[in-house]
């Protein structure tokens, strides 16, 4: 029996029509979608040869429709059939992936025809449908006639078949590779359906990127057969090794502790899909099959060798990846890092180095846009230009925000670096000074005055300011005004933010310290006091080493003794450590 039958149209439509699929097989994807709706276990698509006029082909072994549901819902143009038939299949509970209720005609993006044959309860349907048509009648698609044509079929098995012909040329034919790997994305794990492209079931190997394989023998496993690839651009949707017993899947997809590797960047690990073959282990399967007994040898011996395969395979990758990324950098920033004065040109490598590291996966647009911070940073006042992103950023978008904090991480970074390297220039400069015998108690003053990190942590905050400087020359000028000079002390007072004062006494590097040198700092801090607030006052006294005859377990709680050398030698260890700290 044959009659005509019309679309009938959601007030959606309008919207919906505009929206376009980015490629022929995203379109095919949508087809095979509708099949997953229809509860199929098995869906084979057939794609033409190149320069030919065969069809496309998608067949289905779904719950196929009557007569009845071709005409009321599939006619039924932009309904989304989750409104009226719930989130979930009826028999296989699979989530709903069409939506939009355009998706069943998908294929006319790049056939100008489409046949669609159902077979539900005993009767076939066909329905045929011309792009041309519903081009023409845009403006009043409900009155297209549609051809629809009844038989009896009496014990045919459900499902649908859409053929699609009439391709259009100005496309290029659908690439069953690209189909393969699109689909595999979204169905390469789903255990209950297989789907088939130009006769050949999806496999690992259908997904772009690095392929590997091998098979091993280990004693306690027997032949194992591993695949797997390291996918080019997103994680596949459900990534990681699947784990086969005699052709049966064990479990869920695993890692094999290939994702806890620190060398390896976490993004990178989930790309790996890959799957592993062995025979005979049914034994020490649980009863479920839902793993491996994990205390099994086999298992031990099966988790070993993915690990180290994937392992070095990533590594590979991760090089491979990172050379790549480097000699992407534009030209432009390889000129402006060429003019960087050596000494900053070496940690502006490396910050880029890290920076790389840090935004692995990104878009290169990104990573070019964050090394162009780094090297504006290093090329000017390096916390005032991050600070100014920071500000600009402050109230966009939350990502953007933290995006430019980051940044600010990454200068400092940097700049601890460079700060280390150039502190322990200046150490060994200190050291030469405080080696020559004719340096003065004036000249380590001037040398550290400015550089109080080289006494050590305890003193990263103390600095002297002008009434400092005052109250100590007032002291001095009062106290030694009829003095040659001979003895006139040489003082530095310093405050920390807590208001707790450091008085430091410097004596010539060759001055070995006594306990009358000890006793003469004391009292210029006990007359210091009557010109401070009522605060602590701690007394350091530096000169050349102290006399043996000084025990330091007699010394005040409020007086420290050091040597220049001492001072020198514990701050060149502590920028070292830190040098160390920020290079890892």
């Amino acid at each position: 029996m044959s009659r005509t039958i019309h679309f009938a149209v959601s007030p959606r439509l309008a919207a919906l029509l505009g929206e376009t699929y980015r490629s022929t097989e995203a379109a095919l994807k949508e087809l095979v979608d509708n099949a997953w709706d229809a509860d199929a276990r098995t869906v084979t698509v057939t794609l033409p040869a190149p320069m030919t006029a065969d069809p496309i082909v998608i067949t289905d072994d779904g719950h196929g429709m009557t007569p009845g549901q071709i005409e009321a819902e599939y006619l039924n143009i932009a309904r989304d059939r989750r409104s009226t038939k719930g989130l979930r299949t009826p028999e296989l509970q699979r989530r709903v992936k069409g939506r939009k209720g355009i998706g069943k005609f998908a294929g006319l993006a790049a056939a100008r025809q489409m046949e669609l044959v159902s077979v539900r309860d005993g009767v076939r349907s066909v329905l045929r449908v011309n792009k041309q048509a519903i081009l023409d009648a845009a403006d009043d698609i409900e009155q297209i006639p549609l051809p629809l044509t009844e038989s009896p079929a009496p014990g045919e098995p459900s499902g649908t078949t859409i053929m699609l012909s009439q391709l259009e040329q100005a496309l290029n034919f659908p690439s069953a590779e690209s189909l393969r790997a699109l689909l595999l994305y979204e169905y390469g794990r789903a255990a209950d359906i297989t789907i088939i492209v130009n006769g050949r079931k999806l496999d690992v190997e259908d997904l772009p990127g690095e392929s590997i394989q091998n098979t091993t023998t280990l004693e306690s496993a027997g032949d194992v057969r591993l695949r797997f690839t390291i996918a080019e651009g997103k994680a596949p949707k459900h990534a990681g090794f699947v784990l086969r017993v005699g052709g049966k899947v064990v479990g869920k997809p695993q890692w094999f502790g290939v994702d806890e590797n620190p060398d390896i960047p976490a993004s990178l690990a989930k790309r790996i899909y890959g799957e592993i073959d062995v025979e005979g282990l049914e034994d020490v399967v649980t009863s479920d099959w839902g793993a491996i007994i994990e205390n099994s040898k086999a298992y031990a011996a099966i988790a070993a060798h993915v690990n180290a395969e994937a392992t070095s395979a990533l590594k590979q990758a991760f090089a491979r990846e990172m050379r790549l990324h480097k000699s992407r950098l534009d030209q432009e920033i390889a000129r402006r890092l060429a003019k960087l004065p050596e000494h900053r040109r070496a940690f502006a490598e490396a910050a880029l180095g890290k920076l790389l590291v840090k935004f692995y996966g990104e878009r290169q647009e990104r990573i070019d846009t964050v090394a162009s911070v780094v090297l504006d940073a290093m090329e000017r006042n390096e916390h005032w230009f991050v600070l100014q992103k920071i500000d600009a950023a402050r109230n966009g978008e939350v990502a953007d925000f933290a995006d430019a904090l980051e940044q600010f991480g990454i200068v400092e970074l940097t700049l601890m670096a460079e700060r280390a390297t150039a502190r322990l220039r200046f150490l060994d400069d200190l050291d030469a000074l405080a080696a020559n015998p004719a340096t003065r108690e004036i000249e380590m003053h001037k040398a550290l005055e400015r550089s109080l990190w080289v006494l050590g942590p305890p003193y990263h905050l103390m600095s002297s300011n002008a009434t400092l400087a005052r109250i100590v020359a007032d002291y001095s000028d009062k106290t030694f005004a009829h003095d040659n000079g001979a003895t006139r002390p040489d003082l530095l007072l310093n405050t920390d933010p807590g208001e707790r004062y450091l008085l430091i006494e410097f004596k010539r590097p060759s001055h070995p310290i006594s306990r009358q040198d000890e006793a003469q700092a004391q009292s210029y801090a006990d007359a210091l006091r009557s010109y401070l607030p009522a605060k602590p006052v701690d007394v350091l006294v530096v000169g050349g080493r102290r006399v043996v005859t000084a025990d330091a377990r007699n010394d005040p709680p409020n007086l420290r003794i050091a040597s220049y050398a001492d001072l020198i030698s514990r701050s060149r260890h502590e920028v070292e450590w830190l040098l160390r700290a920020s290079q890892r």
